[in-house]
């Protein structure tokens, strides 16, 4: 199992940034990816992007492409994602969740951090 924990969270205004930061624990050596999630009132949470913890394979929701950058510090155990030009409707709780090896999907997750960006 491993252990995620979000910070960085947190209210802005349209246009600016805000970077999330997930600290990881545990089994990290059998981390295959790490992603992060968001879930807005009334809706369905829906992967944001993801990145493989051991190669530079990333992905991003058509909604975000460029505008956040996922990356990852190995050696710190952390991941992180940049927002920027943030809009109004990416306002949402953001989860970290990571997915083990040979797991099917992400089965680690943490607490999530709040994110709400004013018009």
């Amino acid at each position: 199992q491993v252990q995620l924990i979000e910070s960085g969270g947190g209210l802005v205004q349209a246009g600016d940034s805000l970077r999330l930061s997930c600290a990881a624990s545990g089994m990290i050596v059998r981390m295959y990816a790490m992603a992060w999630f968001r879930q807005a009132p009334g809706k369905e949470r829906e992967l944001v992007a993801s990145i493989r913890w051991t190669i530079n394979d990333r992905y991003y929701a058509d909604s975000v492409k460029g505008r956040f950058t996922i990356s990852r510090d190995n050696a710190k155990k952390m991941g992180y994602l940049q927002m920027d030009s943030l809009k109004p409707e990416d306002t949402a709780v953001y989860y970290c969740a990571a997915q083990g090896i040979g797991a099917s999907d992400y089965n680690n997750w943490g607490q999530g951090t709040q994110v709400t960006v004013s018009p």
